[in-house]
């Protein structure tokens, strides 16, 4: 792994990345499963929320106090959900995507700075993209000459 100038920007070689999939692949699994599970109870308490405020406005409900331990709990997750995230980033991965596991790992191609792109299922890196280009424009590492040598190395030669 490689740092510029910014020595907060970390730049991946795609075996880098691959070497750090293992790790990644896991905390994105643990992002993927929890994301799902909170975005359902947040959605269901949400619901019961706007059915008991319909039903008595002047009144709360019996479930009040249950609801409000659900609301704590939620939150403790989402705070949860943030530390994986910063785990990422803490590895230099950034998470694009919490439904799906989508991530990227900055890299430089052709001298310029582009991601090394992943999603949660597949097996290895096997895609790039330019930085504004998303998910819809990954491009096949395969079909694209990406050196495997370090970035310190690119700026040698």
């Amino acid at each position: 792994m490689n740092a510029t100038a910014d020595s907060s920007k970390q730049f991946f070689t795609v075996e880098e990345a691959n070497r750090r999939l293992p790790l990644v692949r896991a905390i994105v699994e643990d992002i993927v499963t929890l994301f799902a599970d909170v975005h359902e109870r947040k959605e269901r308490l949400l619901r019961i929320r706007q059915k008991s405020r319909g039903a008595s406005q002047s009144e709360p409900t019996p479930y009040e106090e249950e609801l409000d331990q659900i609301e704590r709990e939620l939150e403790k997750d989402i705070q949860k959900l943030d530390d994986f995230v910063q785990e990422l980033r803490d590895l230099g991965v950034e998470l694009k995507d919490y439904a799906n596991g989508l991530v990227d790992f900055p890299t430089i191609i052709e001298g310029r700075e582009a991601y090394l792109c992943w999603k949660r299922g597949e097996d290895e890196i096997a895609y790039w993209h330019e930085l504004d280009a998303g998910f819809q424009g990954r491009q096949s590492l395969l079909e694209k000459s990406v050196s495997t040598e370090s970035a310190e190395d690119e700026e040698i030669n």
